[in-house]
């Protein structure tokens, strides 16, 4: 009889996926990773908590002897042994969590949750090697599962998920948890009795982001306004410094990662790589190959192929909302109420603007149910042009090429009501329409599409203009 499914807010097809192994009799290694705050942790200890054998948390900086000691208190305690073994190195650490497993019998899968697995690899402690003998001398032939988690992504995908030794093509589920999305983020909140509108919780995302434990400081009472300004800049809040530790946890030589970040989030179209080379100067070659798979694996970046370009023209764009966020207001500098005073400042427009057609690009594929085509294979892509004596230059951030001979032209505006197109801005997207088909030389029907907060007025000026409308609403 198959065990029903236990899920839980924002995380239904993740909590399936992870229950659905504890069916099968097969061992399975199972990798997990996600930047800092996601709820890795949350979501292993939720879908398994009636099947955890075992669960032990690397320490960050320790020395082996501490962490091979409170590895042998946990087995003990595990077990119900009062006596401590002392442990020498991580051979005689996995021999001892096996001997507590094995004589666990019954068809009930056992399930081993190694959470912060990065933090139990000390320079030169031989951990991995052990645990690698450890899964193919024993576990993978027994009815386990294994989870290994961990939030320094560049140390998981090159020992893990790309190991070249002993857990080569070993993970059985490598899950990539994202943050929420719109509706995910809304699921939540509703969850805490926080029942926002979408306008509200579309701010509250431009700012946090989908991160789960950066909204679950949001407090029922508070606009979005209020709850960004008190969650990243008092004082008494626990996300004040939390920038200077987001990367740091998360990569090593993590100056670097800072550093492209930095550079990106000063460039609202991307940049190239040879452009993030030039701006940062780091060194071309597989170090910076590396590092720019690890943003996009944690979700900080988005790759974009400019439309009709070569793969060398791939721009890297900044979407992770917070690190946007930080670099546009400084919450580590500025003191509490600052976010108040600029909301309705040209700088606070500025970044809303840019904010909201990051929150638009992420969230694409509703964007294409919402018109109707996600039956119809399409690629996504954006232009830009520099320039001449003869035309101005112009960029698009989104465009949506279809296989049945179309592509959406994608405007996207953070209003707070109905958008009216003035003439200028009408003729701007006419004109914008007709370069880009002379330029790019595409015979496709070309679609201009507003995908904006509470739709569009119809006008004289947006008849004609603007031929599909996506609201806010249509992306949750």
């Amino acid at each position: 009889m198959k065990k029903e499914v236990k899920i839980f807010s924002g995380r239904e097809e993740e909590s399936a996926a992870l229950t659905e192994l504890l069916q099968g009799s097969q061992a399975e290694l199972v990798a997990i990773l996600g930047r800092r705050r996601v709820g890795k942790t949350y979501l292993v200890k939720e879908v398994f908590k009636d099947h955890l054998n075992f669960h032990f948390t690397g320490i960050k900086d320790a020395d082996k002897r501490t962490v091979l000691n409170e590895f042998s208190q946990k087995l003990a305690a595990a077990g119900g042994a009062k006596k401590i073994t002392q442990l020498n190195n991580w051979m005689d650490a996995f021999r001892l969590l096996k001997n507590y497993l094995h004589p666990i019998k019954g068809k009930k899968k056992k399930v081993i949750f190694l959470d912060e697995f990065p933090w139990m690899d000390n320079h030169r402690a031989g951990f991995l090697r052990a645990f690698e003998y450890f899964w193919n001398d024993w576990a993978v032939d027994q009815n386990i599962i294994i989870v290994l988690c961990g939030s320094s992504t560049s140390w998981m995908i090159k020992n893990v998920l790309n190991n070249k030794g002993g857990l080569h093509n070993r993970i059985t589920k490598y899950i990539n948890l994202a943050p929420f999305t719109l509706r995910e983020t809304k699921q939540m909140l509703t969850t805490k009795g926080i029942p926002l509108p979408h306008y509200e919780i579309v701010q509250l995302y431009m700012a946090l982001g989908g991160v789960p434990y950066y909204l679950n400081q949001v407090k029922k009472g508070e606009s979005a306004i209020e709850s960004v300004d008190r969650i990243l800049f008092s004082e008494a809040s626990t996300l004040k410094n939390e920038f200077q530790n987001l990367y740091r946890a998360l990569f090593d030589n993590y100056e670097n990662y800072e550093t492209i970040v930095k550079v990106l989030s000063t460039k609202r179209k991307g940049l190239t790589r040879q452009e993030i080379i030039d701006a940062t100067h780091i060194t071309n070659g597989g170090g910076l190959t590396r590092m720019l798979t690890d943003l996009e694996e944690s979700s900080f970046i988005k790759t974009f192929q400019p439309f009709d370009k070569e793969k060398k023209d791939t721009l890297y764009r900044l979407v992770d909302e917070y690190s946007v966020f930080y670099y546009q207001f400084n919450p580590q500098k500025n003191p509490a109420g600052t976010f108040i005073k600029a909301s309705t400042s040209p700088k606070y427009k500025s970044w809303a603007g840019f904010a909201f057609e990051s929150l638009c690009i992420k969230h694409s594929y509703r964007i294409k149910k919402a018109l109707g085509i996600s039956g119809i294979f399409s690629t996504e892509s954006s232009f830009y042009f520099k320039g001449t004596n003869k035309d101005t230059g112009f960029q698009i951030d989104l465009l949506i090429d279809r296989s049945d001979n179309s592509i959406n032209i994608c405007e996207m505006k953070f209003y707070g009501k109905e958008y009216e197109l003035s003439k200028s801005e009408a003729e701007t997207l006419r004109r914008r329409r007709e370069l880009f088909r002379e330029k790019t030389g595409t015979k496709k029907y070309l679609i201009n599409t507003l995908i904006s907060t509470y739709g569009l007025k119809v006008t004289g000026n947006s008849t004609g203009t603007v031929d599909k409308v996506v609201q806010m609403d249509q992306l949750f």
